[in-house]
């Protein structure tokens, strides 16, 4: 049975000449028919299923495994493409006799589509979406579609041969270039398998309420730092590469971490300090730098601070620890707020400030205690400056929003109480008198002379001028 099964999947068979002569005979035409109907058959069938699937999950808004069903959707094609291939391939070598070509090139198709679908289901799972773009989807698709090209024509053997051929010394060993490149294909395996298990980590970490939430965040660092270690360290040996080639790049890794990657390890360093004694948290609101916003995440490399018209800044971690940060939620996430006003001279003070409190306390957003309060600030030219203060128990939602709901409800209890909001003003007096250096005697009708003058204690001013004007209008009358 085994026999059976490898000569089924066996490459050797896949040569050109096989592939001219079926296409020479009816019997290869219709095993290609056969194939392509296989083809559009499984794919018209997996999409009934599937728009099935989604009418029955459209109205569920929390799927409970997510990459599960994301890879249903991905593999069920492949998966059904598959399985009728092995079918006919068996039902045509029993009815006909003959060995199969064009079905087994549709078996390997779909064996290879389920792998690469499987790959870009965990890579997609494993890597966040800003960063595993289409483009690079497709790139990668493109290249493990021409890596079963080769695989198929038998041209993968000369390329390896060619790449065992070139080899790379290093010290006292040497590696070939064939190892070294799958050395890396399968390091980097290694590493998204330990990414995509981290991230499964990380979620389930998080919801670990009982858990401080800084504690979480170190234990997400240290989880997924462990698992890329761990990974570089079994896929290495995988490969037939010595660990103690490693030692060679030792010393090179410590003087780039002395000298150009000396910003980065502080960075990394920084992150688990502010972690560990709690000076930054997720939801805290930070000063830096004529910055203010929220802390929204927190990687190994920086912070993410989220302002309120929705810009975001990137802070590195080393920045919390060697600069003064002003964090307005390090001991309460409650915050003060104030607003100032005017009323006029007219106004009872004692009601006024009893409004003012009444006003921000009815508010559902504003703290019970410490309750608001109000003060008289002082007398200005117009009115009388007026301050209320409260807290707010809710500052990352803004604090617009508060502010104009306050000031509306002082707007209608001055307007029921009589209380008013005064006008700019300003007293201004005409001086007409004979004293005045200016203003001509009504009666004299000649010129001045220097004997008739005043000289005044201050200098005329314009109000002056103005009554100047005004009397020799009166006088020309």
């Amino acid at each position: 049975m085994n026999n059976y099964f490898d000569s089924m999947f066996a490459r050797k068979e896949f040569l050109a000449r096989l592939i001219v002569h079926s296409l020479k005979t009816h019997t290869g035409w219709l095993e290609l028919v056969c194939a392509m109907i296989i083809m559009i058959g499984t794919y018209w069938f997996s999409l009934k299923i599937l728009s099935a699937v989604s009418k029955h999950t459209k109205n569920q808004n929390n799927i409970k495994f997510p990459f599960l069903y994301h890879l249903f959707t991905r593999l069920l094609w492949p998966v059904l493409l598959f399985i009728c291939t092995i079918i006919a391939m068996i039902i045509w070598r029993a009815s006909t006799g003959e060995s199969v070509l064009w079905l087994q090139i549709t078996a390997f198709t779909a064996r290879w589509l389920l792998m690469i679908r499987i790959i870009m289901a965990v890579l997609h799972n494993a890597i966040p979406n800003n960063r595993f773009n289409e483009y690079y989807e497709r790139s990668l698709s493109t290249f493990l579609w021409v890596c079963f090209i080769l695989w198929l024509t038998s041209l993968d053997t000369f390329i390896v041969r060619l790449l065992k051929s070139l080899a790379l010394p290093i010290g006292s060993t040497s590696l070939s270039l064939y190892t070294v490149i799958t050395g890396s294909i399968i390091v980097g395996i290694a590493i998204i398998i330990a990414m995509w298990l981290s991230r499964f980590t990380e979620r389930r970490i998080l919801k670990a309420e009982k858990l401080d939430v800084n504690l979480r965040y170190v234990l997400v660092k240290i989880v997924k730092t462990l698992l890329v270690v761990v990974a570089v360290l079994i896929a290495l040996p995988m490969v037939g590469i010595n660990l103690t080639i490693l030692s060679v790049f030792g010393g090179a890794l410590g003087v780039g971490l002395g000298l150009g990657l000396q910003k980065i390890a502080s960075n990394y360093v920084s992150g688990f300090i502010i972690l560990a004694d709690h000076s930054v948290r997720p939801g805290d609101r930070l000063n830096i730098n004529n910055f203010t916003g929220y802390v929204t995440k927190i990687t190994a490399r920086f912070v993410v601070l989220r302002s309120s018209d929705g810009s975001e800044a990137l802070i590195p971690n080393d920045t919390f620890v060697s600069n003064t940060v002003i964090n307005d939620s390090y001991s309460s996430k409650i915050m003060s707020n104030n607003l100032t006003l005017q009323v006029a001279y007219n106004t009872d003070l004692p009601q006024a400030l009893e409004i003012l409190k009444e006003a921000a306390a009815k508010q559902a957003r504003v703290c019970d205690d410490p309750k608001p309060n109000s003060y008289v600030t002082g007398f200005a030219d117009s009115g009388i400056n007026l301050y209320v203060n409260y807290w707010i128990r809710d500052p990352e939602n803004g604090f617009l929003s508060i502010n104009s709901a306050i000031l509306l409800e002082i707007w209608n209890r001055f307007k029921e109480v009589g209380i008013e909001f005064p006008f700019p003003q300003q007293e201004i007096r005409i001086l007409n008198d004979k004293a005045d250096p200016i203003v001509c005697d009504s009666t004299a009708g000649s010129e001045k002379t220097e004997s008739e003058l005043c000289h005044p204690e201050h200098l005329p001013t314009a109000l002056n001028a103005l009554s100047y004007h005004s009397a020799q209008q009166s006088n020309h009358e």
